[in-house]
């Protein structure tokens, strides 16, 4: 999936890039998690160091980004490096999120929930953060974390699901977190409202027609599966910074997976018996 969303080149003409590569980037559709990266961290190439190793065309695609690309590049060449410059920006994104301005700007993304809910019901509807479960890019596809239930799910878009997880890196949330301890939400209790996104009358339309015209999925019925074997095989998330797994939360989850295992020990033992 990564792979096929990182070799889908801009179809845009040159007019789309008249103003800035990076506004008409953030524009495109599926780039939403994304915020700006301001111009002077990306011009400060100790801010980039490393990266000239992950990215083919370096140089070209940080001048492509910085809007100083040779506008005599031909149209093949400047497709290509559209795909390098996304995955130089990306990285560079994934640097930036973890500073102070990068954290403040993510920040107000959240507070206007543009990462969506968690899905969990006890959750309460949670705004969820972007994370990545590995920093190596092309290995992982972004995920969306609760901090409520401390738990990763999903995008429900393909496009954002095709983002990959490294141009969010794995410590992201959790700093957002410590940076703002206000904003860790409680374990239970209601969370704090925020003010529901306008729906046009076009776009109720679009969605009602298109629940109209969805065909009914036939529901498949497999055998039960033994409750305590899928407990065991559950891979749970932990929460790192920079590799390192937070104090608080490991003694919490050490605590969870104690209680875990008696439960799964009380399923075998009732299973046995039946």
């Amino acid at each position: 999936m990564l792979g096929r969303a990182v070799d889908d080149a801009s179809t845009g003409s040159d007019s789309d890039y008249s103003n800035s590569w990076i506004s008409w980037f953030l524009s495109s559709k599926g780039n939403e998690y994304f915020c700006e990266v301001e111009e002077d961290y990306i011009l400060d190439r100790f801010n980039l160091t490393g990266l000239n190793n992950e990215v083919s065309n370096y140089a070209q695609a940080l001048d492509l980004i910085t809007d100083n690309l040779d506008d005599d590049i031909q149209d093949e060449l400047r497709g290509a490096l559209d795909v390098q410059a996304r995955l130089l920006y990306g990285l560079i994104h994934a640097r930036w999120i973890v500073t102070a301005r990068g954290l403040a700007k993510m920040l107000e993304k959240f507070k206007r929930v543009d990462f969506g809910r968690c899905p969990r019901v006890l959750c309460q509807s949670q705004p969820l953060l972007p994370v990545g479960l590995s920093d190596i890019p092309y290995e992982k596809s972004v995920k969306l974390y609760c901090g409520r239930c401390e738990d990763v799910y999903s995008p429900k878009s393909s496009r954002h699901g095709s983002i990959d997880g490294a141009y969010f890196g794995t410590s992201f949330p959790h700093l957002l977190f410590m940076v703002y301890p206000h904003l860790i939400p409680p374990k239970s209790g209601p969370v704090e409202p925020a003010p529901p996104p306008r729906v046009s009358e076009t776009d109720a339309n679009k969605r009602n027609r298109r629940t109209r015209e969805d065909p009914e999925v036939a529901e498949v019925i497999n055998e039960p599966a033994s409750t305590a074997n899928v407990a065991l095989k559950a891979d749970r998330y932990r929460p790192r910074i920079y590799g390192f797994q937070l104090h608080e939360i490991a003694k919490l989850q050490r605590w969870q997976e104690a209680v875990r295992d008696r439960q799964v020990g009380r399923l075998e033992a009732l299973e046995d018996l039946s």
